[in-house]
């Protein structure tokens, strides 16, 4: 099994490069969004001066329960994800089973952002998408799928999407393997063919040992694809 982290700022399109990544692979691959795991209560902490959730901060993610259902993927059991509703803010009283296969790929905002997951995921990926491409796909989607209002989106925006982002989402990018740009489509070719040859040699001891190295996670050692 290779689990693949994809991290990256709200509206950077890491769903949508996580789909192209699943569907390019030859093999199942099961998917965690992070989304799933808002805490179904957001601590009082978390109320800022004007009285909002930030649903922004690291804090807002039910971590203990993320990291149980990784590693219950990774040792071959199913979960049962949670099912975040956007429109209210709550978690649901259903779920979704997802299943252990050669590949899980998680996406979040705060993907690569916990120690213990990283030490789990053995690629890992972030989105680097402009703030003003990010924030329009942002207010777009809120609008017209969350029920969001224009002013609503837009202070959120400016008073704990941005300056969470510069805090806490954009240092995540010195843990990437991959960093990808606002165009993912060879991005996720790349990556596709990569997970493809993972697992047509995953038998060879010395194909996984050579490929172990190329893929440190070191900074200097980051791939960036950025598409031109």
């Amino acid at each position: 099994m290779y689990i693949i982290g994809i991290a990256g700022g709200s509206g950077s399109g890491k769903t949508t490069f996580a789909n192209k990544v699943q569907t390019s692979v030859k093999h199942n691959v099961s998917m965690l969004h992070m989304d799933s795991y808002y805490l179904p209560m957001l601590p009082k902490e978390l109320f800022t001066k004007s009285d909002r959730l930030n649903y922004d901060h690291p804090a807002a993610f039910d971590w203990p329960l993320l990291r149980k259902h990784i590693l219950c993927l990774k040792d071959g059991e199913s979960v049962s994800s949670p099912v975040y509703d956007f429109k209210t803010s709550s978690r649901t009283a259903e779920s979704v089973s997802i299943h252990p296969t050669p590949v899980i790929i998680l996406e979040g905002i705060f993907t690569l952002f916990d120690n213990e997951i990283r030490d789990l995921l053995d690629i890992m990926c972030f989105l680097h998408v402009d703030s003003d491409i990010r924030f329009a796909r942002r207010l777009h989607r809120d609008v017209k799928e969350r029920g969001r209002s224009l002013e609503s989106v837009i202070d959120q925006y400016y008073e704990t999407v941005r300056p969470m982002h510069l805090k806490y989402l954009e240092p995540q990018k010195q843990f990437a393997d991959f960093i990808v740009g606002e165009e993912t489509d060879i991005g996720a070719s790349i990556l596709a063919a990569k997970l493809n040859e993972l697992l047509e040699n995953s038998s060879n001891p010395s194909f996984n040992h050579g490929l172990q190295r190329n893929f440190a996670s070191a900074p200097e050692e980051t791939y960036s694809l950025h598409e031109q």
